[in-house]
């Protein structure tokens, strides 16, 4: 696990914890209205896009390393 990876958990971990304070915070009057039920599902969308961002620099990232090593390893 690298330094890419860390980071890009803790994002993850702080988008969950800032949706979750965000939800509460909603519900704080006893109710769940329509609006908040809207604002909580772009919450969750905007979540998922970032978390899927992630995954994918991961991704790219694996396979430049990959790449490299390949180029390093071929025989002139």
């Amino acid at each position: 696990m690298g330094v890419e990876d860390i980071k890009a958990d803790t994002k993850e971990t702080m988008r969950n914890v800032d949706n979750k304070a965000k939800e509460t915070w909603r519900k704080a009057d006893g109710e769940e209205s329509l609006s908040d039920k809207v604002a909580n599902a772009g919450d969750d969308v905007r979540d998922t896009l970032g978390d899927a961002g992630d995954e994918m620099r991961r991704g790219a990232e694996d396979a430049r390393e990959a790449r490299d090593r390949d180029l390093e390893n071929r025989p002139v």
